[in-house]
């Protein structure tokens, strides 16, 4: 397997993940088992990440990964999993707490973001500092103020586990865990989490209409918003400077690139089920939709690094931030979070 390289910011650890266990033939890493087909939605555009041989999406796979990923066993005292800081029923957030509670009462630096249509995203973090799904898993597991384990004693954890040992046996014909097998059915797992059916997604396969205020929110959401957060993923992933501070406590993407063009970039999160993922922005300063609305209206900062579309503060009424917020829970998938195939 190529060699894919990690960066995690914060100026906690630089980690270059320089190889993966490897198997020399491929087509017999896998045991026999269902293959499982991914409903892509019909109106998003194609994922950034596809499953090929190396990682055949199966039934036994994702029930695999779902079990590790609520599974307290990966973290150093063993009182925290990933579904720690991140709930089904809130998105695969952590609602109301701007940073999340790691191993120890530790408490991260940055808001945990929301989990869902992961392979979409070419790369994750606030920062962009991981850039591939498979090794995403990678720093919450290994970051001091998350889960702060070891690699080697996490596989030694799973390789002494029968339960682990029979359950990966039944994915990869094999009952020794490696780290390329627990990151493949996590990353497995991770695919499965796609939010589609909201009521906007409803709306675009004409199923349903939208209240007249829902389209003039729609519409105010498309001439001032959409360069950033565009239709159907509600991101386009890049990087931005939203105008929060002049001086920058943390650097955001500058931390990853050195440059210095990039101080006090972060990662455009999705807007899709935003009314369930506060409180908002990369440190969680902003509790409510209304907060968030009022910043791009009267609390945009200058910087020499602050995005061109936002030189120009919107101008929105009273009746049209109304709208704006309506057109935003439309953005709501109760479908995808209340699945309780993403629950334990």
């Amino acid at each position: 397997m190529p060699a894919k390289k990690i960066v995690q910011s914060g100026l906690r650890w630089l980690v270059v993940l320089t190889t993966l266990a490897a198997c020399t033939k491929k087509e017999s890493y896998l045991a026999p088992a269902n293959d499982l087909v991914l409903n892509i939605p019909s109106h998003f555009p194609s994922p950034v990440y596809n499953f090929e041989t190396d990682n055949q999406l199966t039934i036994e796979g994702v029930a695999l990964g779902k079990a590790l990923f609520f599974d307290p066993i990966l973290s150093n005292d063993k009182t925290i999993s990933c579904a720690s800081c991140h709930f089904p029923e809130a998105a695969f957030s952590d609602p109301g707490k701007a940073f999340s509670e790691g191993v120890f009462g530790r408490l991260g630096s940055r808001n945990s973001p929301a989990m869902f249509n992961l392979i979409w995203h070419p790369s994750f973090m606030w920062d962009g500092g991981v850039n591939h799904i498979e090794v995403m898993p990678i720093a919450p597991l290994t970051d001091f103020h998350e889960m702060d384990m070891d690699w080697a004693d996490i596989l030694s954890r799973l390789n002494e586990s029968e339960f682990y040992k029979r359950e990966f046996k039944k994915v990869f014909n094999d009952v020794i865990i490696d780290d390329q097998k627990l990151l493949y059915v996590l990353t497995q797992f991770m695919a499965t989490l796609i939010s589609s059916n909201a009521k906007y997604d409803k709306w675009a396969r004409g199923e349903v209409q939208l209240s007249p205020q829902e389209q003039q929110g729609r519409q105010l959401f498309m001439n001032q918003c959409n360069t950033c957060h565009q239709a159907p993923l509600f991101s386009t992933f890049d990087y931005k400077n939203n105008g929060l501070d002049s001086i920058f406590l943390d650097e955001g993407r500058a931390l990853i690139t050195l440059n210095s063009n990039d101080l006090g970039k972060f990662k455009i999160p999705s807007l899709r089920n935003v009314e369930l993922t506060y409180p908002y922005m990369h440190d969680g300063r902003f509790s409510s939709l209304d907060e968030v609305i009022l910043h791009y209206t009267d609390g945009i900062v200058p910087s020499p690094t602050l995005a061109e579309e936002l030189t120009d503060s919107f101008q929105f009424s009273i009746t049209e931030k109304k709208a704006l917020k309506a057109f935003l829970l439309t953005l709501t998938d109760w479908e995808f979070v209340e699945n309780d195939a993403f629950r334990p």
